[in-house]
């Protein structure tokens, strides 16, 4: 979306690594594809695995000031917000799912089962270790669960009832 400073664009650095694609228009997402919305009231869960197989992950790069206009409009895919973790990009240190571009595609492949391919992202940042570290057990149990229900109960231990909105 433009919104962010370019020199700490965290997809702009995912694309000239060849780790993600860009899309330039709404209606290029793939329908099947799990689109990252922190608005969405329904969270990412190891059963959508399927989906990110079929139709992959999108991040929306845009401004955590501007999230809320950028998400009213409607968005093709399957909207799910990742269950509550902590960034580790130096904008956004120690916030509750704050996460950049890149944290947050990197977290959902861990979830759904795509350990090596999350990791490769992370790799090309600084921090990236730093956010596996800050989020490795609750990333862990994220994985492991068997139902939505695990997943807010894992979210609720770790992080109490906070949601970013």
């Amino acid at each position: 979306m433009g919104q962010d400073d370019p020199s700490k664009c965290t997809s702009a650095k995912l694309v000239r690594f060849n780790l993600a694609k860009p899309i330039r228009s709404r209606r290029l997402i793939p329908r099947r594809a799990i689109l990252l919305n922190p608005s969405s009231n329904l969270v990412l869960t190891p059963s959508d695995r399927e989906n990110v197989d079929d139709g992959g992950v999108v991040a929306v790069d845009c401004s955590w000031k501007n999230v809320g206009e950028t998400f009213n409009r409607r968005f093709p895919g399957l909207n799910r917000r990742l269950p509550s973790l902590l960034a580790a990009n130096p904008v956004s240190y120690a916030k509750i799912g704050v996460l950049s571009s890149a944290e947050a595609l990197a977290a959902s492949l861990i979830i759904t089962s795509h350990s090596q391919e999350g990791e490769r992202i992370l790799k090309i940042y600084k921090w990236g270790q730093t956010f596996l570290t800050l989020n490795m057990e609750p990333l862990k149990e994220y994985s492991r669960a068997k139902s939505l229900e695990d997943v807010l109960k894992v979210e609720e231990a770790y992080f109490g009832s906070t949601r970013i909105s």
